[in-house]
């Protein structure tokens, strides 16, 4: 990766489209970022663990992206990857967000897998699920891992897991829409910050800069190398 060389990247590598909760279309999301001058970013709809009845419920409502609609998604992604590369220089990773929701939140986690190429099914153990998506070189991000203002669902199980799953993951969600926590810092693991988008309101939220090549393996080893990885705030 020695070719990598370096420029400031502005990226949000977690976004929903009506692919599940979110509610926009993805072109209309890809638009949004690429008119707000972005330059990486990754689509990473809801995967729902239906194995109880709050992930059944959100299939039932299609809150969730299933393995019958999977290979659709990622077509259409790579559709608009392109069309985002030549309109706007901006890259496009497909990803999903991992949902593992319980009524604990202690027994609640939501994973961003960046770059995946094949479905995953969400109701493998945790360790599976992360040995799965190393065979297909994803990034993996443990997303807002802790108490979160404002959200439905918190998701502690990872966080309290730590020292156990801390070997799988490839980073820490520091900051999630206008959230900003500490501990991760604290603890010295790799970071990133991320929008969770949803609606065009949430474009106003937390960011991650990376000092990288714009390229997808140079993106994803500059995340997991996090010594030239920074924060911000976004307003436009």
């Amino acid at each position: 990766m020695d070719n990598c060389k370096e420029e400031s990247l502005l990226c949000d590598f977690h976004i929903h489209t009506n692919y599940s909760d979110g509610s926009l279309n993805l072109r209309k999301v890809v638009d949004i970022y690429g008119q707000t001058g972005h330059d990486i970013i990754a689509i990473t709809d809801h995967l729902v663990d239906k194995t109880n009845l709050m992930g059944m419920a959100a299939h039932t409502i299609n809150a969730s992206l299933s393995e019958e609609n999977f290979e659709e998604y990622l077509e259409n992604i790579v559709y608009e990857s392109k069309r985002a590369l030549d309109k706007y220089d901006m890259l496009v990773m497909p990803g999903v967000e991992i949902t593992k929701n319980h009524i604990s939140a202690a027994k609640s986690a939501h994973i961003l897998l960046i770059d995946i190429k094949k479905y995953i099914p969400p109701e493998l153990s945790y360790k599976k699920l992360f040995l799965e998506a190393k065979k297909q070189n994803a990034l993996i991000i443990a997303a807002h891992p802790y108490h979160v203002l404002g959200l439905d669902k918190e998701t502690l199980y990872l966080w309290n897991n730590r020292k156990y799953f801390s070997k799988y993951i490839d980073a820490w969600e520091i900051g999630c829409n206008k959230d900003l926590f500490n501990v991760v810092s604290l603890e010295s693991y790799p970071f990133v910050a991320n929008s969770d988008f949803h609606k065009t309101s949430h474009i106003h939220s937390w960011r991650t800069l990376l000092y990288c090549k714009k390229e997808i393996e140079c993106v994803k080893k500059c995340i997991k190398d996090n010594t030239k990885v920074a924060i911000k705030f976004f307003r436009k």
